[in-house]
């Protein structure tokens, strides 16, 4: 995504030299307007429709066949993209960029949900912010590859889009060496001989009696349940507040206005009087990477509501700085360096809650049953708002130009405020006992989210507490 959006006047002469190659004409403005919106806005097309495959896909391959066959996608994406300047074809680069956009739309659903299926209790959240941490750190990569000097000329840039296949290549070698999850194999495919043998190879013990009780409990209570279609995860009371939990904190991701800043950055940086203000961009990108890792290391000690709720907070804040500073940035020229630092303000904030926790969170709200239904629709909810932004950003912010951010901080408070009322606490839970409040909330009405529950406990001292339990 990076690598296309940033050499927009680049890749526009491209498409012009192969429209004068093929009529002997420069392309009209209308026309190459047109086709490089269709260059940016086909990327979340793909993302939206293969979103809503990570269900079907996942539970007919298995998380991790389904990972390995989705780099077939990214494979032959990225050699479209990296071939389309030699073969003088934009519909190349076009149909690359859709290809690609459905592997990431398959690969935003089924890597959280296969981390948070083999990952212990205890790392859970850790190990899924790594997803999120693995992304920044590929459009750190790209920043820098994509400078003048190594691969942003005129000549190399394909080259910098063609090297999606390079990790595509390195998965498909490794993945093969990393086992299926345990959970899908024994909860969905009954293979308890396959889900101990990879327990064992996960954990390096040979005693995984534990575990086993725990996925055994869990597929008991989903032979109780029918298969969860997308459809019953809205008509079900129980399972009705998950998954608008879960739209809702992927449009926190989407819509909190970050893609924005990235957009405003260079601008900005420029007025502010920096001599490279792709260098300055770049500091962003390692700002991303940087505050990921705080994150990481962070999510298991405050938990997942508190982190979000300060990245909400802190991103509004810090919106709020900005519109002020870029209202006053004409005036008041000093006002440049304060809008800097809301950007790596915001990008800071961003990733210590908004960014990682919403990919992994939806996968700890569901049972083994609902949750590729559930991976689904908060995932093609996110590449839907991905689309939104895309396509009606720029007419936004050339209607209201620097109050566009006050949009954005009203949304941040509204996000925060839902999180604050009605987003649990699901740090140290199992899936099993996370699934459990729900259906006592369903039951009760009444039952507190952040209560740590004991399924070890009488049927009676639950009922108590979902009788006197508040929200």
């Amino acid at each position: 995504e990076f690598g296309v959006c940033a050499y927009l006047q680049i890749i526009e002469e491209d498409y012009n030299a192969t429209w004068v190659h093929r009529y002997g004409e420069p392309i009209p403005t209308g026309t190459l307007t047109s086709l490089w919106s269709l260059s940016v806005a086909i990327f979340s097309i793909g993302g939206m429709f293969s979103s809503f495959c990570v269900g079907f896909i996942s539970e007919w391959l298995g998380r991790r066949k389904a990972m390995l066959a989705n780099n077939l996608f990214a494979f032959v994406g990225g050699s479209l993209m990296g071939m389309s300047k030699l073969c003088q074809s934009f519909e190349m680069m076009i149909l690359g960029r859709f290809i690609i956009g459905a592997y990431c739309g398959l690969a935003s659903g089924l890597t959280p949900m296969y981390v948070g299926e083999i990952a212990p209790t205890s790392l859970r959240g850790a190990l899924g912010t790594l997803h999120q941490l693995a992304i920044v750190t590929g459009i750190l990569i790209a920043q820098v590859l994509g400078l003048e000097s190594l691969l942003g000329s005129d000549d190399l840039w394909p080259v910098l889009l063609g090297l999606t296949v390079v990790p595509t290549v390195l998965q498909m070698g490794l993945l093969p060496f990393c086992p299926e999850s345990p959970r899908f194999l024994y909860i969905v495919r009954s293979q308890e001989h396959l889900a101990k043998r990879g327990l064992r190879r996960l954990t390096g013990r040979q005693e995984v009696g534990d575990m086993l009780a725990e996925m055994k409990e869990e597929k008991r209570r989903m032979d109780m349940e029918r298969k969860v279609s997308i459809p019953e995860l809205f008509r079900s009371t129980l399972y009705r507040q998950p998954i608008i939990i879960s739209i809702l904190l992927q449009l926190s991701q989407q819509l909190s206005g970050v893609n924005a800043i990235f957009y405003y950055s260079t601008s900005i940086f420029m007025k502010a009087g920096v001599q490279s203000p792709v260098y300055a961009t770049i500091g962003a990108g390692a700002v991303n990477c940087a505050f990921t890792v705080v994150s990481l290391f962070l999510v298991e000690r405050m938990g997942r509501r508190t982190l979000h709720m300060l990245g909400l907070g802190g991103m509004c804040v810090c919106a709020v700085i900005m519109t002020i500073a870029l209202a006053l940035l004409d005036s008041v020229p000093w006002m440049s360096y304060i809008s800097m630092l809301a950007i790596f303000g915001f990008v800071a904030f961003f990733e210590v809650g908004p960014g990682p926790i919403p990919w992994f969170f939806v996968a700890e709200l569901f049972s083994q049953g609902p949750r590729p239904a559930a991976m689904a629709v908060a995932g093609c909810s996110n590449w839907t708002a991905n689309f939104i932004i895309g396509m009606g950003f720029q007419y936004v912010a050339d209607l209201c130009g620097p109050y566009v951010f006050l949009i954005f901080a009203v949304l941040l408070l509204f996000f925060l405020i839902f999180t604050f009322l009605r987003v649990p606490e699901t740090r140290g839970k199992t899936f099993d006992q996370i699934a459990a409040s729900f259906n006592q909330r369903s039951a009760g009405g009444m039952m507190d989210l952040d209560m740590d529950l004991d399924l070890e406990k009488p049927s009676t001292e639950l009922d108590y507490l979902g009788e006197d339990g508040i929200n």
